[in-house]
């Protein structure tokens, strides 16, 4: 059994969850915000056999494409002086992380 953890971004999230559990996976959905852009992730622990992997990570490929997108740049580190101007700054966004683990034990109780 392996452990399938896909980090995406929170407008990938509700057609991921909806084709993964239409397909009878397992998936518990957790709230997450990334580092870089401070901005809300979802990440899903999806629970598969071993040949439901290729299966999944295909679904989390179609569903999760990478975009572009325009931000304001992130303030300086703090105790630095002068005026700071936020400029946008165009970055790529979506897709997935996705990390497979194998699990020794699982229990539903």
């Amino acid at each position: 059994m392996k452990l399938v953890i896909a980090i995406v971004q929170d407008d990938d999230s509700a057609s991921l969850l909806n084709k993964l559990t239409k397909e009878e996976f397992r998936v518990t959905k957790l709230a997450t915000t990334g580092g870089f852009l401070r901005s809300g992730n979802t990440t899903l622990l999806v629970g598969v056999e071993d040949e439901d992997v290729d299966k999944v990570i295909g679904i989390i490929k179609n569903l999760c494409e990478t975009r572009s997108q325009v931000v304001t740049s992130t303030s300086p580190i703090a105790g630095t002086t002068g005026v700071y101007v936020p400029y946008p700054v165009e970055v790529s966004v979506g897709g997935a992380t996705v990390f497979v683990v194998d699990v020794d034990r699982f229990e539903k109780v």
